[in-house]
């Protein structure tokens, strides 16, 4: 049973959003919000052929959840944004007001278990989870899918890195300098003031700031800090972020924190879809391949969240 909800009514980026309901609908149900990742992406996380957010809210309201899912600010306002204050735009309006109106939402409906209201974060959404649980989210659990501990940055060249290692020999040359030019302006924002970093570019319409706003929040900080069930999941097969650098590093820092579970799984892709391609490279020919969440991450999800 899929009900339309608005995200921040009364404000000024309204956003439309579905609220997806156990079908039959029983009382108090656990619901969970989901996150997307970075982009200006529709509510149903739409990536090419694929729409990994209506997957996993037609999977976990018929299991008994509700999931509320809304189109992303910078999809529906982004423009306005970049007109009014360009350099100004953060993870926090860009993301995290939204995901925190959501959650609130949610708890204020009556149907709505309000000490049952988890967060799924994917990629970007995923690192950024705990920041939104800790700076008002106030969820019952977090779920980190294909997310990463370490800086934006850092994930971005390493992006760039295995793209150069699969380019022929003389488009590498080409890229090769490119990207470490935008490794420069990278190393370069670090210094920068904060006033500097907002008048600054560093590719497209994304100023400095962006990034240096993020890396004074560190992700990892605020997953160490938390107490709250945390469940780390990941495809053997995702070029955007990495077993070795992502998965693993993800958990080393949780060493110690029982309250952490990890998982991963051969063979899918950063959408959590079977990888068909598997190079970084070809990230666009994969994803206009149409396809669905894996049904073992959709059960693995559900058994997490519903009390055994």
């Amino acid at each position: 049973m899929n009900e339309k909800i608005i995200i921040g009514r009364g404000t000024k980026y309204p956003l439309n959003g579905i609220l997806s309901l156990p079908d039959p609908y029983s009382s108090k149900v656990p619901a969970v919000v989901l996150v997307q990742g970075s982009g200006p992406l529709d509510m149903d996380e739409s990536i090419g052929a694929n729409k990994p957010f209506r997957d996993i809210a037609e999977a976990l309201s018929a299991q008994g959840i509700a999931v509320l899912r809304y189109d992303k600010r910078t999809k529906i306002y982004g423009k306005q944004m970049l007109k009014e204050s360009p350099g100004n735009v953060t993870v926090e309006g860009e993301t995290i007001e939204d995901a925190i109106l959501a959650a609130k939402l949610l708890k204020n409906d009556g149907r709505i278990n309000p000490d049952k209201v988890y967060i799924l974060g994917h990629s970007l959404g995923g690192m950024l989870a705990p920041r939104i649980d800790a700076e008002g989210g106030n969820f019952a659990g977090i779920i980190i899918c294909a997310g990463s501990p370490r800086i934006l940055s850092d994930i971005l060249m390493s992006q760039n890195d295995d793209v150069l290692s699969q380019l022929p020999k003389l488009l590498r040359k080409i890229a090769k300098k490119q990207i470490a030019g935008l490794k420069a302006k990278f190393d370069a924002i670090t210094e920068m003031s904060e006033e500097e970093a907002k008048q600054t570019k560093v590719f497209g319409k994304t100023y400095a700031w962006y990034f240096k706003e993020m890396a004074g929040h560190p992700a990892v900080d605020y997953l160490i800090a938390t107490e709250k069930p945390v469940l780390i999941l990941q495809g053997d097969k995702d070029f955007q972020v990495s077993t070795e650098k992502d998965f693993a590093l993800y958990q080393q820092v949780c060493i110690g924190k029982p309250n952490v579970h990890f998982k991963l799984y051969p063979g899918l892709n950063h959408l959590f879809m079977k990888s068909v391609y598997g190079r970084v490279r070809d990230f666009k020919k994969e994803y206009k391949i149409p396809q669905k969440v894996s049904a073992e991450v959709l059960e693995d999800i559900a058994e997490w969240i519903l009390p055994k």
